[in-house]
């Protein structure tokens, strides 16, 4: 009997999907198989709706050792037979609902997902996003620009709310990741109206493997056992892969029980028991795979799939802490900290062995097949019987994308006709008041102040091979027994790919690649996390589409293959959705690390400059494009607005540079030109390096100048005697300078075109550093 649309709506298909699946098996479909077709046909596992676009991605450069999608990581060589293994993943849904069980299982897995490859992890970071955690008014329009340009209101029930996922975000990322052992060492935190339905949790990780000690996620030769290790399987989790595949609303808090619950201790045990056995017992077994989204469906299946075998497992004798399981919650199980291991049966004691020394429990829950077919037994009796190709291959979909009319609207708004900074003022001397209180306005807005609330929460120290750590431009991290280190860094800004979807996706990866060029490392590769609304609305998949495209075009640009990566749709709730937000996760190799530049001016009576990727329209293309999503105009006048804009080619000048310069030891300092503008990249390196600074620009506009958030930027800061060997390289590299002035003192003084901004570096830093605090000081109800 077919199933009603209650069911096929819970497992997230359509009935479409539905008599496809009878035609592909000449029959209808059992309970236990339905919902593992319904698992692994999820956007969350099947990618249906953005694995065509996903081709665009350039995958293939110098060192890389895995094609995408075929294994739990991307592996890039490192020389000295090493090797870096890095992944990103989303846990949007689950933290909306659960926010610390969320975030804990969402760090959980994707280590799991590391030391699955046989790669010890080093380093952690989270990319999060929330509403606003204050009350906000409506803005009145002015004449001439769309009523959507503007923020919507926040009412204080909803700030409540955010500040409430915030603290839960967090405690459950800080409460896991610190138990592991694996220092949390960077991430950003971006907050907009957007998010406050459904914020976004994204995690990455990073680990490091010897070459020949890697493991593949495949279950190959015939004959082979599947050993399932680590905790019982419970009910908790079940269909968390179609949860993550629909939007949220008013019903998603029934979803809670499709939340994990994680075990932190259990996973350290888990951990370390599977480094020893890859390490140290490598030829015992042909195949490691970590139970994520879908559990044992999707674990054993992708494995089977991959190997072109088949597989029986005998669902009674999977371990389970609940009774009265049935064989279809066995199998949809989201239960975490377990792995699957195919292990070769002469090899199955010793395997048992090891774990028993970690006082692991692990059971014989199947063997591997030559027939191609999933079986599913409980016990005597064949539950299921499906080829592993047909649950891998979901089906595919390629939409409309179409721009909406708004969109344009939205970035015909002329940013210049707004008043510049303090041009209401009665006289000087309130104008340059007005424009250095904005200043430490933005220095303590939650979007640009400093995350140390958040980061001095996990052990960033942890492992003793943190060089630099959170609040910086990159995390960098010693690889031991070398002189090599690795620059890792999140970004993505969400407000630029609301305005051009293509143009954000650009300068996502762009920033990510700059801010790990700016420690001297060169960017080696990148992962991605793809947050975005329901791909069914011609308007998203047209946002998918362009920023997808947008992020190849940058990569192939820079040089950067894109190894791994993570697809979140349906960021949706009551139906609308949130902004099109790709998180781009970016690795750079430094070959010395004695050489890493710090964010910070360094000391005073340094010279300090901008330099520039070169354009021909460089001085216009700043003035119209600058303004456009830049947190001045967002936090003057709740404005989003504006057409930002990007020039790969000039990015790729700059990167030039900074590789030349740091190798030849000439800089004392770079910072990305970033949020906020060169006024507060100005600031930032003054409060990193606890020096004050004097500079100056010449423009026709203050806000622009200084609060401008130009592309392809970045301050820096050198000795004065290196002058003519700094200019030499840069006209060779083709990218622009513009000296600005000198470090020293214990001031912020900026002087533009009109008028002075004048800060005391104490006011600075107490504006920056207490920003979030303030911001969060609201007693937080758990609402």
């Amino acid at each position: 009997m077919p199933p009603d649309q209650r069911t096929l709506d819970q497992l997230s298909l359509t009935r479409e999907e539905y008599d496809r699946i009878v035609s592909l098996l000449d029959r209808e479909p059992n309970e236990v198989e339905l919902g593992m077709f319904g698992a692994m046909w999820s956007e969350h596992c099947g990618y249906k709706n953005s694995r065509p676009l996903l081709k665009m991605f350039p995958s293939e450069g110098a060192g890389v050792l895995t094609k995408v999608g075929e294994e739990n990581a991307g592996v890039i060589d490192i020389g000295d037979g090493l090797c870096v293994a890095f992944k990103i993943e989303s846990h949007n849904h689950p933290s909306a609902i659960e926010p610390y069980e969320g975030a804990a299982t969402g760090v959980g897995g994707i280590v799991r997902d590391i030391f699955a490859m046989g790669a010890r992890p080093v380093a952690l970071l989270d990319s999060l996003r929330f509403g606003p955690l204050q009350p906000t008014e409506p803005r009145h329009p002015v004449p001439g620009v769309p009523l959507r340009a503007y923020l919507p209101e926040t009412t204080a029930e909803v700030a409540a709310r955010n500040r409430h996922l915030v603290n839960g975000v967090v405690a459950g990322i800080g409460g896991y990741g610190n138990c592991l052992g694996i220092p949390t060492v960077g991430g950003e935190v971006s907050f907009s109206p957007s998010y406050s339905g459904n914020p976004l949790v994204n995690a990455m990780c990073v680990g490091v493997a010897k070459i020949d000690k890697l493991v593949k996620a495949r279950a190959d030769g015939p004959g082979n056992l599947l050993l399932l290790v680590g905790a019982d399987t419970g009910r908790d989790g079940i269909h968390g892969a179609t949860f993550a595949s629909v939007q949220l609303d008013e019903s998603s808090e029934e979803r809670r029980p499709a939340v994990q619950v994680g075990n932190p201790f259990l996973e350290k045990l888990l951990m370390e028991a599977c480094l020893q056995l890859t390490e140290e017992h490598h030829g015992w077994v042909v195949g490691l795979q970590d139970l994520g989204a879908a559990g044992l469906t999707s674990s054993t299946v992708e494995c089977a799939a991959k190997a072109e075998t088949g597989l029986i497992i005998d669902v009674a004798k999977v371990p389970r802490r609940e009774a009265g399981m049935t064989p279809y919650e066995v199998m949809l199980s989201e239960s975490q900290e377990r792995m699957l291991v195919i292990v070769r049966p002469e090899h199955e004691p010793d395997v048992r062995k090891l774990f028993e020394r970690w006082e692991l429990h692990c059971a014989t829950i199947g063997v591997v097949t030559d027939d191609g077919v999933v079986r599913i037994h409980d016990g005597p009796v064949e539950v299921a019987a499906i080829p592993a190709k047909l649950l891998t291959e979901a089906p595919t979909y390629v939409r409309d994308a179409v721009k909406p009319e708004w969109l344009t609207e939205l970035q015909q708004v002329d940013l210049t006709t707004l008043p510049d900074v303090g041009q209401d003022a009665y006289n000087g001397s309130e104008r340059a008041t007005i424009a250095s209180d904005t200043l430490l306005e933005l220095l303590a807005s939650p979007e640009i102040a400093s995350k140390r609330l958040v980061w001095r929460q996990y052990d960033h120290q942890v492992g003793t091979n943190t060089v630099v750590g959170p609040g910086s431009d990159a995390a960098v991290i010693r690889i031991k027994g070398t002189k090599k280190a690795l620059a890792i860094a999140t970004d993505g800004n969400a407000a630029y790919t609301y305005l051009d979807p293509y143009v954000g996706g650009a300068i996502a990866v762009a920033e990510a690649a700059r801010n790990v060029a700016c420690t001297g490392a060169r960017p080696i590769g990148m992962t991605n996390c793809l947050n975005f609304g329901n791909p069914e609305k011609p308007e998203v998949y047209f946002q998918l589409k362009e920023a997808i495209r947008g992020m190849a075009d940058a990569a192939k640009a820079l040089g950067i293959p894109v190894i791994s990566g993570n697809v979140s749709l349906y960021n949706e709730t009551n139906g609308e959705a949130i902004w099109p937000t790709p998180v781009v996760g970016m690795v750079g190799l430094i070959e010395d690390v004695d050489r890493v530049v710090p964010m910070g001016f360094p000391q005073a009576d340094l010279e300090v400059a901008i330099v520039y990727g070169m354009r021909d329209n460089w001085e216009s293309w700043r003035y119209s494009a600058a303004l456009a999503g830049s947190q001045y105009t967002c936090r003057k006048e709740a404005l989003v607005a504006g057409k930002p804009d990007i020039d790969v080619s000039a990015e790729a000048r700059l990167q030039t540079f900074l590789a030349r310069a740091i190798e030849r030891n000439l800089l004392a300092s770079a910072h990305d030109v970033g949020v906020g503008g060169l006024a507060v990249a100005v600031g930032e390196s003054c409060i990193a390096g606890g020096v004050g600074a004097s500079v100056a620009d010449q423009g026709e506009r203050d806000d622009v100048n200084w609060f401008g958030e130009m592309q392809s930027t970045v301050l820096i800061s050198y000795v004065d005697k290196d002058a003519e060997a700094f200019l030499e390289v840069a006209e060779k590299a083709g990218v622009g300078v513009l000296e600005l002035g000198t470090t020293g003192g214990s001031r912020i003084k900026i002087s533009p075109h009109y008028v002075t901004i004048d800060v005391s570096l104490r006011e600075a830093e107490a504006a920056y550093e207490t920003g979030l605090s303030r911001a969060l000081e609201s007693v937080t109800a758990n609402v």
